[in-house]
């Protein structure tokens, strides 16, 4: 379920908050090797489905990079903030792979207000996310975003 805050304001105080978790979404095979088409990325543990049969994980894996990217996808699925003028991506901190997503695997993202302070203007929060295997214990990722909003006030 999404948490909306009506200013950037509201989020002063929200540090510990949970957002999420999002839904679940399939990591195919056409995803890996659209990510692989797109950065150059073609080593066979990602694309060559027959080769990686036989390699360490029975399988095809996601790239731990198309994992991360996919953070852009669940963070409007965990938190909406309005009233802003503009929103800045700073980037992120902290973040490590400590699963692989195999082809065929479903992932969702969980979010925590970790930092919420006034920088420059803006409000700058950090958001833990947390990407989720279904069925695994092991989280895929954790990476700490970064972003900051301009009041419209």
């Amino acid at each position: 379920m999404i948490k909306i805050y009506e200013s950037p304001r509201d989020l002063v105080g929200q540090e510990g908050t949970i957002l999420g978790p999002s839904d679940w979404l399939l990591i195919d095979q056409e995803r890996v090797n659209g990510f692989a088409d797109v950065t150059g990325d073609h080593q066979w543990i990602h694309v060559d489905e027959e080769r990686a049969k036989d390699g360490p994980f029975g399988g095809t894996i996601a790239h731990g990079y198309l994992t991360m990217s996919l953070v852009n996808l669940f963070l409007p699925t965990l938190v909406e903030v309005r009233g802003f003028t503009h929103a800045v991506n700073i980037g992120s901190d902290k973040m490590r792979f400590l699963a692989p997503v195999l082809v065929g695997s479903n992932i969702r993202a969980v979010g925590e207000i970790i930092k919420v302070e006034e920088v420059k203007g803006a409000i700058q929060q950090i958001i833990r996310v947390t990407i989720e295997i279904e069925g695994n214990e092991k989280p895929a990722c954790v990476i700490d975003t970064v972003s900051r909003y301009y009041p419209e006030d």
